[in-house]
């Protein structure tokens, strides 16, 4: 039966680890209004996509 012959360290641990982490969205400023907004998508703000405004703004 394999059984490990010593405790694996925090360090080992970590390192194994390495590439389980939460990623950030590529965020850009939108061109019309100036907020952040996910590249490729409607700006939530102001409601314009590629210079037209295809969406409703958004009233806080």
């Amino acid at each position: 039966m394999a059984v490990p012959k010593r405790k694996t360290s925090k360090t080992k641990k970590n390192m194994r680890r390495g590439h389980i982490k939460l990623s950030v969205p590529g965020m850009s400023a939108c061109p019309n209004c100036g907020e952040m907004r996910k590249s490729h998508y409607v700006c939530p703000s102001c409601g314009f996509y590629d210079g037209k405004e295809v969406a409703a703004a958004k009233k806080d």
